[in-house]
This record gives structure tokens, sequence and C-alpha cells, in this order.
């Protein structure tokens, strides 16, 4: 496989998984664990549950940016 396209793949490759697994983490705190609703009043739980979910996406939005703005290699 060519290194420029190889590179790219690992790209793709590499946000999916992340994505997949930062959802993932996500809607298992906040539905299984019930962190995401609010039922009665809001409990210290909700506020660090939507803490986290804000800080980890600026964090992995930055990371794909960052990623994604690395030239690729693609030799003639």
């Amino acid at each position: 496989m060519e290194p420029g396209v190889r590179e790219y793949m690992l790209r793709i490759v590499n946000t999916m998984s992340l994505g997949l697994l930062w959802m993932a983490i996500n809607s298992t705190a906040g539905i299984m664990y019930d962190l995401a609703f609010i039922h009665d009043h809001l409990r210290l739980g909700n506020i660090l549950f939507y803490l986290w979910f804000v800080v980890s996406l600026a964090v992995y939005l930055w990371w794909v940016i960052r990623l994604w703005r690395k030239p690729l290699h693609f030799e003639d």
C-alpha cells in the first residue's frame, strides 16, 4: 500500500474509533447510569456528567483538528 494512502486510512480509522469510544463512554454514563436525565432536581452527578461531556468533546475536537491539519505525505 502507498505510504500516503496508508497514512490517510489510519487517520480515518483513528478518528472514527476514538469518536465511537467517546460516544460509547458518554452514552453509557448518561443513559445506563442515569446521569444525563434531570428528574426532580439537579444533582452533583448531573453537573459532573455534563462538565465531563463538554470538556471531553472539546478535547476530542481539538485532537481531530490537530490530526487533520498535518499534511499527508504522498510520494510521486
